[in-house]
């Protein structure tokens, strides 16, 4: 079983806070299944920890200590854990109740049992603009990234025969940019500004313009401040576009050449300034490996 992944079983554990990370991310669609679930395992996860905690405080001798005992209780630590999780009235309604609330949709009932397991999604990320960036949620169920990189692999693919740079590569980022199309940058008006990379409008820029308010980190904190944006036309162009400035900017130009690898791509991009946010290309590399993994089923 492979990282940031589930069993289908009522039994399963998350392994650590990353797992549950995905695991609320995959609750962002208000599936009630999905939502119990991520709720049911961040019960889980506290349960294994005060355990843990109980018998270090009261059994551990030294005596008797060893690897293989301290992996035995472990396991047997986290059966109970689960065991104990997700009883109606316990704990997990209150966080299942708590993500509804902090998703914006109307609370399950109390004690709804999963429907269905979580897939296999990267974690939360946050979009960035090559000088800033524009905040996102955390990503959205599986259906959702299905449908985002079915809706622009036509112009991706396209757009990657001129310049070079993989379809699959421009669909992650656009996806991780956009919260897999769910928080696109829009005119005041509404209208959709077409805008998937949150490419900035400099002084040089004489198209069209979006103003919105977006998250900058500043020396590691994010601040909250107004941005002009780029809008264009069309989807295609803003592939285009984004094609234009990675294969013209000589900033850029380390990160063309590791196009062979999806964390040295990132880690170029991240290195020569792409975004502000610190994580930025581990979370980018996580939304192109799933953009990868969905293309291959859907091929």
């Amino acid at each position: 079983m492979g990282p940031g992944r589930l069993s289908s079983t009522p039994d399963a554990l998350a392994a650590d806070a990353r797992t549950l990370g995905q695991l609320k991310a995959r609750a962002g669609d208000q599936d009630p299944g999905a939502v119990q679930e991520a709720a049911r395992q961040f019960e889980s996860l506290f349960m294994r920890e005060l355990l843990k905690s109980m018998r270090e405080a009261t059994m551990k001798s030294g005596l008797m200590d060893s690897p293989g005992t301290d992996l035995g209780t472990d396991l047997l630590d986290q059966q109970f854990a689960v065991q104990m999780s997700g009883r109606p009235g316990g704990l997990s309604d209150l966080i299942a109740r708590q993500l509804t609330r902090q998703m914006g949709g109307s609370e399950a009932p109390a004690g709804t049992a999963a429907t269905r397991p979580a897939a296999s999604l990267p974690a939360p990320a946050q979009t960035i603009a090559p000088t800033g960036n524009a905040a996102t949620p955390p990503p959205p169920a599986g259906t959702t990234q299905s449908r985002f990189v079915q809706r622009h692999s036509e112009a991706a693919e396209r757009v990657a025969r001129d310049s070079g740079i993989p379809a699959s590569y421009m669909i992650g980022q656009a996806g991780h940019e956009t919260g897999w199309g769910r928080q696109e940058i829009r005119q005041k008006d509404g209208s959709p500004s077409f805008n998937l990379f949150g490419i900035k409008a400099g002084a040089g820029w004489t198209g069209k313009v979006a103003e919105v308010t977006t998250t900058e980190y500043v020396n590691g904190v994010p601040r909250k401040t107004v941005a002009r944006f780029r809008a264009y036309d069309s989807y295609e162009a803003s592939f285009k576009d984004y094609a234009r400035l990675i294969n013209e900017s000589p900033r850029y130009a380390r990160a063309r050449e590791q196009t062979g690898s999806v964390t040295a791509f990132a880690t170029g991009l991240q290195r020569a300034g792409y975004a502000t946010d610190p994580d930025y290309a581990s979370k980018l590399s996580r939304a192109i490996n799933a953009t990868l993994r969905l293309q291959r089923a859907q091929a």
